[in-house]
């Protein structure tokens, strides 16, 4: 049985090498299902986001056909509005009919990811009527503030709030759709105000979000999926660094417990690298080997100052992905490491200059926030 405590100290380590990498993409091949499926960890569930992200490690590690895979699954399962559900189990039965809207828009993103990978535009192509039911559905849950209803119920009915993770995630993914529209030939103007809405709301509306604050992931995500520009991405990033990063250990998931978990810490990571600050990148990422596991799979999580495991010796498909797509970024150079940095990715419309125009129209003094790309 493998250990689920360490000693009560903070091993000097470095970031993991290219074989370690080749390790960890391994691992989460090795979970993948015949259909393509790729669950969290061997006989549990599936859920469309982490699904992606573990295929896009796939790609990022040149695995390219197990992450071909991944998106056929995709495509053999996704619903006649668009939309996927929420959890799968390893039979592909439904365990959790809820369809998230940024579970459902990640695919964009994967997508995108896998032609900068690959260089097939062909697959893109053969993608795009996934992609646009996809986005089609999550924009039917888009506010008239620009923020999307984060899920939909099984009777059809709207959960009444959004969440700025959600809705943040949802902008990136918007951009790598109009990408992949402008690859195929598609003018979809109509996604680039609809990204612009949701970007103004996450960079100026944090209000008509329901209140997560204390959870990591709203601190960083409008950092990671280029929302803000970079002075207040940097800003952002100071005004709560004291309260989720653990000194020697990574990023707590929630600000009033001990948990650190190695995804919301390669995540942050990536925040990092786009606000400017490689080096705060690099230094969590090192920390995140303290929950490597010699196959090179990673520990979900772990309880401070004990260090146990958390769930018990969990090591889940989505955790090693984040720290393969961590790296990549971190390291630079490969087709792929810029995709969380915006490269040559669309903005969409920017409201902040339309509104501006607008003011400067009709008499008033204004002034036009950076275009975060």
């Amino acid at each position: 049985m493998r250990e689920t405590r360490a000693e009560n100290t903070t091993p000097t380590r470095g970031l993991p090498g290219p074989a370690e990498l080749r390790a960890t993409v391994a691992s989460i091949e090795a979970v993948q299902l015949p259909s393509g499926m790729i669950p969290w960890f061997e006989g549990g569930h599936c859920d469309p986001w982490n699904h992606v992200e573990a295929a896009m490690a796939l790609a990022a590690g040149g695995r390219l056909a197990a992450a071909e895979r991944a998106y056929e699954w995709l495509r053999a399962t996704q619903r006649e509005d668009g939309a996927w559900f929420n959890y799968y189990r390893p039979d592909g039965s439904v365990e959790d009919a809820r369809l998230d809207t940024n579970v459902c828009a990640y695919v964009a993103t994967g997508t995108w990811q896998h032609y900068l990978a690959s260089g097939d535009a062909a697959l893109v192509q053969e993608m795009w009527p996934m992609i646009e039911r996809a986005v089609g559905f999550v924009l039917s849950w888009q506010r008239p503030g620009g923020e999307l209803v984060w899920s939909v119920r099984e009777d059809g009915s709207p959960e009444s709030y959004a969440l700025l993770t959600g809705s943040s995630s949802v902008y990136l993914s918007l951009r790598c759709a109009i990408a992949c529209a402008e690859l195929v030939g598609a003018e979809r103007p109509e996604w680039e105000l609809a990204a612009g809405r949701v970007r103004h709301a996450v960079a100026y509306r944090e209000a008509c979000f329901a209140p997560k604050d204390r959870y990591a992931m709203d601190w960083y995500y409008p950092v990671l999926c280029g929302a803000l520009d970079p002075a207040t991405a940097r800003e952002r990033l100071d005004s709560r660094w004291a309260t989720f990063v653990m000194e020697g250990a990574g990023v707590r998931c929630v600000s009033d417990r001990p948990w650190v978990t190695a995804a919301e810490t390669a995540e942050c990571a990536i925040a990092c690298i786009s606000a400017g600050r490689p080096e705060a990148a690099r230094q969590l990422l090192a920390w995140v080997e303290d929950q490597r596991d010699p196959d090179g799979s990673y520990t979900t999580g772990r309880v401070y100052p004990e260090r146990s495991t958390f769930p018990h010796e969990e090591r889940s498909t989505y955790t090693a992905a984040a720290v393969v797509l961590a790296a990549d970024a971190l390291a630079g150079g490969s087709p792929t490491s810029g995709l969380f940095l915006g490269r040559d990715l669309p903005a969409g419309l920017d409201l902040d200059e339309l509104d501006a125009e607008a003011a400067v129209a009709g008499g008033q003094r204004t002034s036009a926030i950076v275009n975060p790309s």
